[in-house]
């Protein structure tokens, strides 16, 4: 665990904007850990929002909704925030915002739901893991053995990024609404949420709901990570190659609880996301509410005028980002900010060989050797880099970060993990 500079000044009293209706949108088919999804409409069909356009391949998926209403243009390649590219269904709006009944219950009928019944909206809202795993939730929800704790994940780690942050003081009755939900669903009494120290107001805003147990977090990163969280609120440790449901534990994001509330008292699928557009070249931070598909470009535009031209894009936070090489890409359910970055902070330092100073062995909070790692994959030796611990990696970047060499340890390590999941 490492403390860094969280720059979270620049929005996280930034009230949550909605970011005007786009004129187009580009919903991605995968916006999900696991298989494409596959598309159910076509060029000249007209839709509405709310609407599923593509239903799920495989058990681990995700369906994809339409985020306005129009008339589908294009089912074509496009920028993809995660994966550089992939097939997109391409919305233009009609500025009706015409709705698609999803499902709207009444309280009567929520409190008889059924924890099937939960997952099963759930699925059919498209909701993801939004902290970044973008793992499917109704997979989540149904672990294949007996779990006694639910923790909430409000750490929002990542410097710079506020959205948790402002959903959590802004939304917390409904928060607390989906909590209940998902504890019902995993049959659940003890509640914790993890929230770190430099969110007082949204600790102040829990502290007063009952039957969640709040636990203030160090401001320390990767706080929000799942195996940090658990060993942190808990004192349980995952044992390698274990998740969180082997030590009867599930994890969810605050955001990800919000979706699942919505799903179920609203009747509305996952169509938009609150995301921190922000950075030093950024004329006006703000925590904006973003309908998926929305190009970067477009929430750019709304917070500007620039102060200066970013030299680097990311979408994401500094540490666990990815810089993006086009303006058009989208929002997608997984991303969470977005960070204008200067040519000082954005500059790339030359590389130097390894010292063997441990620096990045010290900082792994997963206790990996990233540097053995690094060097089995500049090598090619992909069965030395599983044996090292490759897949373990929970990419938070810490490595980079205190690696007096400046070596690319992470870039390496996901090369690794590529290769030896082929």
């Amino acid at each position: 665990m490492v403390r860094l500079v969280e720059n979270k000044h620049y929005s996280e009293n930034k009230a949550i904007e909605k970011l005007p209706l786009p004129q187009k949108v580009y919903l991605p088919l995968i916006q999900h850990l696991g298989k494409i999804c596959n598309p159910e409409v076509k060029t000249g069909d007209t839709v509405r929002l709310g609407q599923r356009i593509a239903g799920v391949a495989s058990h681990v998926s995700a369906p994809i909704h339409a985020s306005i209403s129009g008339r589908v243009t294009a089912i074509q390649d496009w920028p993809h925030p995660v994966l550089g590219r992939a097939k997109a269904v391409v919305i233009e709006g009609d500025g009706r915002d015409d709705h698609f009944l999803f499902g709207l219950k009444g309280q009567q009928e929520i409190d008889k739901l059924t924890a099937q019944d939960i997952r099963k909206i759930v699925l059919d809202a498209g909701i993801v893991g939004m902290g970044g795993a973008s793992f499917p939730t109704h997979i989540k929800l149904n672990p294949p053995q007996p779990v006694d704790v639910l923790i909430i994940n409000g750490a929002e780690c990542e410097p710079y990024l506020t959205a948790d942050a402002r959903l959590m003081v802004e939304k917390t009755a409904e928060i607390s609404l989906g909590i209940t939900l998902v504890a019902r669903c995993l049959g659940v009494q003890k509640i914790y949420i993890g929230i770190e120290e430099n969110k007082p107001e949204a600790i102040k805003a829990f502290s007063k709901i009952s039957g969640i147990q709040v636990k203030v977090l160090k401001s320390e990163y990767p706080q929000g990570g799942e195996k940090q969280l658990i060993q942190n609120i808990l004192g349980r440790q995952i044992p390698r190659a274990k998740l969180p449901f082997d030590i009867g534990v599930v994890v969810q994001n605050v955001a990800t609880i919000y979706a699942i509330y919505e799903a179920v008292y609203k009747g509305k699928p996952l169509i938009e996301r609150i995301v921190t557009v922000t950075g030093s070249c950024v004329q006006n931070p703000k925590n904006l509410l973003v309908r998926l598909g929305a190009p970067i470009k477009n929430l750019i535009e709304f917070c500007g005028p620039l102060k200066e031209e970013p030299a680097k894009i990311i979408i994401g936070g500094p540490m666990m980002g990815i810089a993006q090489y086009a303006d058009e890409v989208p929002i997608i359910k997984s991303s969470g900010g977005l960070l204008l970055m200067n040519k000082k902070e954005a500059r790339v330092l030359e590389e130097d060989p390894c010292i063997r100073c441990a620096a990045c062995v010290r900082g792994c909070p997963v206790g990996l050797e990233p540097c053995q790692i690094n060097l089995a994959s500049e090598k090619t030796l992909w069965s030395l880099a599983r044996e090292y611990g490759a897949l373990d990696c929970i990419e938070c970047g810490i490595c980079n970060f205190v690696c007096p060499a400046k070596r690319r340890l992470l870039q390496t390590i996901k090369r690794a993990k590529l290769e030896v999941t082929k």
